[in-house]
């Protein structure tokens, strides 16, 4: 996925619970002629971090990052969070604030021009995760490596086709049975796909393209800025554990004038979005489709996901992923399992099945 070439430095992370697989990535990477540099966490120490250190220090850039951006030329990630609400009573503006100085280092990242593999992608077999899902843990490892590994030529073919059709398009209409109905543009915009595969040309466009999310199969871009309006509604969704019901997002010339919800997690999600002070976290931004044909979630589901062939993700705040310029240190997006997309009046979606 990655491409990993002789010579080349690959920075390798995860929890040290996967400690066999973060090994076993080192290895491939050396077998390729790369230099693999492991950096574990645990969620432990993730927690002594922030609660244990005052906040006098939360808006330092770390200069170790800042380095590795002139040392690195690949970064995989594992994503597999087991504790869902790590950090629950953290204080809003602190997090706010070390988001900040996170994106000073992930911008040195992406100027330059890292390539980087997340494997995960919101599908990580983890318990709660599957419980979310519906599923039992099993079955949820099965559906993550299923889709991990989907034909992959069939797939970069798709999505080549769906970035065509978008790359031409200019108006798209979003609507869902839960009260989402919602009109923006896409035209110019760039259109940019996780397909599995970071290629040569993806390694000439820069940007976006240099990432790919495991299981892959989405194709993304952005939206014009001050397009957007209307109404985007989430059914269910959690923050740090705890639900959050009937969140209804009201934007109006891209922007977010109004949000409202219940549940025992809506304050708390609200409070992390107040918190956050600079500009661009109320811009609507992201629309993504999924295109993997191996991943599909129950009925019963109670939260969505990236990829399963069909699914829709709008977004705002940050949309860099998606090929855009927001980078905002905050972002919000909302999976619609069952959606409507129309692009220039024609059916792209209907309720949930991807149309050729």
């Amino acid at each position: 996925s990655a491409g990993v070439k002789e010579g080349e430095v690959v920075m390798i992370s995860g929890l040290s619970s996967d400690a066999e697989l973060l090994e076993a990535l080192a290895v491939a990477v050396r077998k390729q002629g790369g230099h693999p540099m492991l950096m574990y966490a645990s969620e432990r120490l993730s927690k002594r971090l922030f609660f244990d250190v005052p906040a006098k220090f939360d808006s330092q850039v770390d200069p170790a990052g800042l380095a590795m951006a002139k040392v690195a030329q690949v970064m995989i990630n594992v994503g597999n969070a087991q504790t869902v609400n790590l950090f629950e009573g953290a204080d809003p503006a602190r997090m706010a604030a070390r988001g900040q100085a996170g994106m000073k280092v992930a911008e040195a990242f992406r100027a330059a021009g890292i390539r980087s593999v997340e494997i995960g992608n919101g599908l990580y077999p983890t318990s709660w995760r599957a419980e979310r899902f519906g599923l039992d843990q099993a079955a949820l490892a099965k559906m993550f490596w299923d889709g991990v590994n989907v034909d992959y030529t069939q797939l970069q073919q798709q999505a080549d086709a769906m970035r065509t059709k978008l790359s031409s398009a200019r108006d798209v209409h979003v609507t869902h049975p839960n009260g989402t109905d919602i009109k923006f543009s896409i035209a110019g915009r760039k259109v940019v796909s996780s397909d599995g595969l970071i290629s040569d040309a993806d390694r000439k466009a820069g940007g976006a393209a240099l990432a790919v999310y495991l299981p892959a199969g989405e194709v993304m871009t952005s939206a014009v800025r001050g397009s957007a309006n209307g109404k985007l509604v989430q059914a269910t969704n959690f923050y740090r554990d705890k639900p959050v019901d009937n969140l209804v997002m009201e934007f109006k010339d891209g922007k977010l004038v109004s949000m409202t919800g219940s549940g025992a997690g809506f304050a708390d999600l609200k409070a992390e979005y107040d918190a956050i002070t600079v500009p661009g976290k109320d811009e609507f931004g992201a629309f993504d489709l999924g295109i993997n044909p191996n991943i599909k979630l129950p009925a019963e589901a109670k939260v969505g996901n990236w990829v399963p062939a069909g699914m829709v993700t709008l977004g705002f705040g940050n949309d860099q992923w998606a090929g855009g310029t927001n980078n905002a240190p905050y972002a919000q997006d909302v999976h619609l399992a069952g959606a409507t997309v129309t692009v220039d009046g024609a059916t792209l979606v209907d309720k949930g099945e991807l149309k050729p």
